[in-house]
């Protein structure tokens, strides 16, 4: 017999024989007749009392042999599954040996026979070794035949398989090299071994035991191991099924793998042979009639090659679902439940048999994997183009949707193609990108600290672009406690609306000057440390130029990025941070694997979401209120939901539309989807500003900036009827109210000291020119609105300086006489003094009294203003 495991091709060829080989041989062989008798004896009697020097000498030799043999389990298959429905169905299966272990009664009678007639006649009444077969194979050895071949009884052979299989069950390769040649030694001593182990199987196990074991082990070419396995690749059919003539065949295999293996067709002729041989030694052993060994050797031996298909291309090529199927892949090689590094864990994964039952929910993949293909072509000309939507249950983490506008393939020759093993949905550790700049989407991020640290989303802020300075922005984790010095100069986008705007406009319009103000009035820190709260990172490791400090998987801490964020994320990532905003605050890490069960159907530990607080849920429920109105009231109309179910939701777009995105949820599914420029275009590498395409140019009207909010509504749509949804819960009070403050008196003041009386007041504030005031020349001389009102916090109040060219008419000029009057107006600075009688007659300035003053005693008026007193003529 050869070796039937799967490294078959590296068992060592028999050498030419010299004088003293031969001289050797036949001393080891009749040592091996000796031995094998006494082994025969120990098989039938397991306590015999030996007598004599001979048999004392003999059983010598087995003393420090092993004689237990404990099979491990098989290497099988591990199958992922998706719920489709309420049913699970098979998405791929992936495999270092291809095998289906099954029962003694699901295999048929016609294999066991054909195996006991070619292999071991004698296995039913042998007890593991066949002393006949060794005696006839000592003959053939000292004649210079291979070895103790012909000695290999079914037992035996199943003990080298067990061995083998143990060998390539070491992740280790060069630990597997030498457990792999020790097995397979053509030796003697290993020949001893493999009896005694053999003798110790027959002692544990049934005849029905290891014939089962046997067939479910045995190697039938290439990487097809144990009978149904065979059965299905070779014939297209199971074990229990096969005729005759098959099992004949493929038990044919078994003796030398690539010499008689069915899917060569040289081999066809030479597998005839040898399946004919054993027909005819089935006959002559009466286990099958004549008539059957007749009409079975004139059947043509007629494969029909049916390979089992693995790895995430079948998931791909089914459920649009190979990107996930490699996710979940990815998943499990970072998880140490399944070994101590990665390299182990994908070993132990391909040979464990698990079944591994996934979050994917198919009717949603469905939507997603249309949506996305029928809005962004796999490629096109002058873009690198890119799209993907993934969807996330909240409150659990389970990712319940994934695709991409290009297929998953490993093969390079079909990128041109737009195929791709790149996942643009997840993280570069988990077989995903390097992430896409996450824009205006970071603006909730922003809105959440604000509403965590007590402000109102009704609060009114400038949302104007204009320069700022650095030292406005707190950061108390940085040196100095501020962000930096300087000034700072940004814009909005959205020119359409300016001035001072609520909270909610500046969310729903997406208006940077308004975030900003907001930021203005928390720690930079602290926004940060919300967005870490959140999940967010950056989908592959970076360093920050500008902050060397800031590296590795962390955000870029600068007010831009409160924004406009332009690190890096994945979809996932934005998908898991929304799910909190939607999910009253909890975070929950993305999870792909519901459960997983060993091949005995046990339950295998895995790592499983976890879950954490972000925010309060009234915090989170007033993200919600004003991430609602961005939908209703904002841009995020198409965000809108066609059931009435509650949405929320966020648009961003970064420079030149390179990267477009609506983020949202209801409050059981979160959805981001991304779409844009994956990279460099291609076609201008080298060139400056390569790297930035503007999306505008491409796919017809409206380009690609518009294909997310075509994609996002239709996962929705699904998600939204499947799921269904509810509100958000109730903000916080002081989210929604608007708080109000009264307006400090700072007439008189320079415009630094009343403009610093108001910020701290928290108000905002804008030069307003010089008016006419009796106030010193450049001193404020008014506000608007005006001091004492009660305006709304964060309003912006408008200082008016002095011109200094105007004075109040003096009080007390009624009843005086008109000379004294006149007097006190000139005394005040005005110039212009008309006396007028009040009826007919003329004025005596000495002797008549002011009746009234025009403009009325304390108002303002222009020193050279003309001032009228009526006189009582009388």
């Amino acid at each position: 017999m050869t070796q039937k495991a799967s490294k078959s091709s590296r068992v060592p060829t028999a050498k030419p024989r010299s004088v003293g080989g031969v001289l050797g041989g036949i001393i080891g062989a009749v040592a091996m007749s000796a031995i094998a008798g006494i082994l025969v004896t120990a098989a039938v009697t397991p306590v015999v009392a030996l007598s004599g020097a001979a048999a004392t000498s003999a059983v010598s030799i087995f003393e420090n042999l092993p004689s237990n043999l404990t099979p491990g389990a098989l290497a099988q298959p591990s199958t992922i599954w998706a719920k489709d429905g309420d049913k699970n169905v098979k998405i791929t299966e992936f495999y270092d040996q291809d095998r289906v272990p099954v029962k003694w009664d699901e295999i048929s009678p016609f294999v066991k026979d054909a195996l006991v007639a070619i292999e071991d006649p004698r296995f039913y009444t042998h007890g593991g070794v066949d002393a006949l077969a060794a005696s006839r194979a000592v003959l053939q050895n000292v004649a210079g035949g291979d070895g103790m071949s012909g000695a290999s009884t079914v037992t035996m052979q199943y003990v080298r398989n067990v061995l083998v299989q143990e060998s390539t069950a070491i992740p280790d390769p060069e630990e597997q090299e030498k457990a792999y040649a020790e097995a397979m030694d053509q030796t003697m001593d290993r020949k001893l071994k493999e009896m005694k182990l053999a003798i110790g199987v027959e002692k544990k196990f049934t005849k029905d035991e290891i014939m089962t074991g046997y067939l479910n082990i045995a190697l039938f070419g290439r990487t097809v191991y144990g009978i149904e396995s065979a059965a299905h690749y070779y014939f297209g059919t199971t074990a229990k099924d096969l005729t005759l003539a098959q099992s004949a065949s493929l038990i044919a295999i078994v003796n030398r793998p690539t010499a008689y293996q069915l899917d060569i067709e040289e081999n066809l002729e030479a597998n005839k042979t040898r399946r004919n041989l054993i027909l005819d030694k089935m006959v002559q052993q009466g286990k099958i009639t004549a008539e059957q060994h007749d009409e079975a050797k004139e059947s043509p031996v007629e494969p029909k090659i049916t390979p089992r298909v693995q790895g995430c291309v079948v998931a791909e090529e089914n459920y649009g679902l190979g990107h996930f199927c490699d996710y979940v892949q990815n998943q499990m090689k970072k998880d140490p439940e399944f070994g101590p590094d990665a390299e182990t864990r994908e070993f132990n994964m391909r040979r464990g048999g698990y079944n591994i039952y996934t979050t994917v929910d198919l009717d949603l993949q469905r939507a997603a994997v249309s949506s996305v293909r029928e809005n962004v072509p796999q490629v096109m000309e002058g873009i690198d183009v890119g799209g993907a939507t993934v969807s996330q249950e909240v409150g659990t983490g389970r990712v319940l949707a994934m695709a991409q506008n290009r297929p998953f393939s490993t093969d390079p020759a079909l990128a041109p193609q737009g195929y791709t093993a790149i996942n643009y949905s997840t993280d570069q550790s988990d077989g995903g990108s390097s992430g896409f700049q996450v824009g205006s989407t970071f603006k909730a991020v922003t809105l959440a600290e604000w509403i965590r640290t007590g402000h109102s989303v009704r609060d009114v802020v400038n949302v104007n672009g204009r320069t700022v300075p650095l030292q406005s922005f707190r950061a108390s984790c940085m040196d100095g406690g501020v962000y930096g010095y300087g000034n700072w100069e940004f814009n909005n986008d959205n020119m359409g609306v300016r001035g001072n705007q609520s909270v909610l406009t500046a969310i729903g319009q997406s208006l940077n000057g308004g975030l900003v103000s907001m930021q203005q009035q928390m720690d930079l820190c602290d926004t940060f440390a919300m967005a870490e709260k959140l999940g967010m990172h950056r989908a592959s490791p970076a360093q920050n130029e500008e902050f060397p400090n800031y590296e590795g998987y962390d955000l870029t801490m600068n007010p831009s990025n409160t924004f406009g964020g332009t690190d890096e994320m994945s979809p996932l990532t934005m998908a898991t941070a929304f799910s909190a905003f939607a999910g009253k605050g909890q975070v929950c890490t993305p999870v792909a694997i519901d459960s997983i069960t060993g091949p005995d159907g046990e339950p295998v530990p895995f790592k499983k979401s976890s879950c954490s607080e972000a925010m309060s849920p009234e915090v989170a429920a007033g993200v919600a209120y004003a991430l609602e109105y961005t939908i209703t009231n904002g841009i995020a109309r198409h965000a809108l939901s066609a059931f009435g179910t509650p949405h929320l939701a966020k648009t961003g777009t970064t420079d030149e539309y390179k990267d477009n995105w609506t983020v949202g949820a209801s409050s059981k599914v979160a959805t981001a989807t991304w779409v844009g420029n994956v990279g460099p275009n291609p076609q201008c590498l080298g060139q400056p500003g390569c790297e930035r395409v503007d999306t505008r140019n491409f796919g017809g009207y409206q380009g690609l900036t518009a294909a997310d909010s075509r994609i996002w509504p239709s996962v929705m749509y699904v998600a939204d009827e499947k799921f269904g949804g509810e509100g958000f819960g109730d903000p916080a009070s002081t989210a929604l109210k608007q708080t109000t403050v009264t307006v400090p008196d700072v007439a008189g003041k320079s415009f630094d000291e009343a403009a610093s009386m108001l910020a701290n007041a928290k108000f905002a504030y804008r030069d307003g020119g010089e008016v006419d005031s009796s106030e010193p020349k450049g001193m404020i001389a008014r506000t608007d609105p005006s001091a004492g009102t009660e305006s709304g916090l964060g309003t912006e109040i408008t200082l008016y300086r002095s011109l200094g060219n105007s004075g109040k008419i003096p009080g007390g000029l009624g009843d005086k006489l008109a000379r004294d009057a006149e007097s006190s107006l000139r005394s005040a600075g005005f110039t212009s003094v008309t006396l007028t009688c009040s009826g007919d007659g003329s004025v005596d300035a000495g002797k008549h009294k002011v009746k009234s003053v025009s403009p009325a005693a304390g108002e303002e008026a222009r020193l050279n203003a003309k001032i009228t007193l009526t006189v009582d003529c009388k």
